[in-house]
């Protein structure tokens, strides 16, 4: 099992990263959404490498089998993490892949770091720009709801995370798409994450701003959203961002749900094998 370890003096400490790094040729960084894994990606990763791409996939600090520090869930240290990887693998001329949260962090590297490693960006299902509720962002999440959210994260995580998985793919749509064994895998990848991750990392999702970072995306983008995601509405999110990234295809999924890498994954994965040629 491999791991990178992450160095940066300001935060005083080193984490280990597991991450799985298949194939050869462009390099393509796939970076999971909350409260998941790098498993999530099992639809994608096997489509990407067939296609004739190095696929990498990385468990976020908290989560799968990394490393679980106490501190530092904020954005900027999730993408120093992967700035540790990219620097650490040598990788050159990538393609982030960011699911839910996931998409956060691209737009987080890209402002921080810039774009001389990285030659284009996915944005799946993506919670950016902003999922809190403020005076000029009227259709985003109210903050009581948000309380209960982390406040059910504190007091009934594993049974949160139960219901919370059957949201993710829409359930009572999709039974033919999405077994009762698939929820309980799911489950137990997100509940044996950390539960301190699980808290910090959903405070960071559900409290950072992204609008005005979004203009330091300059590579090519594709936006993808399914118009029927009951986590995140594609109204407060990708249509948001279609209208701020500068050089984007926004793709909206009829009928899929958040969790489309499974419900839709074949269309999902010839929109991403599509957008990797061009």
């Amino acid at each position: 099992m491999p791991f990178i370890e992450t160095e940066d003096i300001q935060r005083g400490e080193n984490v280990y990263l597991n991450y799985q790094d298949y194939g050869e040729g462009q390099p393509v960084i796939l970076i999971h959404g909350w409260p998941l894994s790098h498993r999530m990606w099992e639809p994608q990763v096997q489509a990407i490498v067939d296609a004739g791409y190095r696929c990498i996939a990385y468990d976020r600090r908290g989560f799968g089998d990394s490393d679980r520090p106490w501190n530092n869930y904020d954005y900027s240290s999730l993408a120093l993490d992967l700035r540790a990887l990219i620097e650490q693998l040598d990788l050159r001329d990538c393609v982030l892949v960011g699911f839910s949260m996931g998409g956060g962090e691209v737009v987080r590297y890209l402002s921080m770091f810039g774009d001389e490693r990285i030659a284009k960006a996915v944005l799946i299902s993506s919670i950016i720009p902003i999922v809190k509720k403020t005076d000029d962002n009227p259709d985003g999440v109210p903050e009581d709801k948000l309380n209960e959210i982390m406040e059910a994260l504190k007091t009934k995580r594993v049974t949160f995370l139960a219901e919370f998985g059957k949201l993710f793919y829409n359930y009572s749509d999709y039974k033919d798409k999405v077994s009762e064994e698939q929820l309980q895998y799911d489950w137990t990848i997100a509940s044996f994450a950390s539960p301190q991750a699980t808290i910090q990392t959903a405070k960071a999702w559900a409290n950072t701003d992204f609008r005005q970072e979004l203009r330091s995306i300059r590579v090519p983008t594709r936006i993808v959203h399914g118009d029927a995601d009951q986590i995140v509405p594609i109204e407060t999110s990708s249509e948001q961002s279609s209208k701020e990234i500068r050089n984007n295809k926004y793709v909206v999924i009829k009928d899929a749900p958040h969790g489309l890498f499974l419900t839709h994954k074949e269309e999902l994965n010839s929109k991403l094998l599509n957008f990797l040629r061009q």
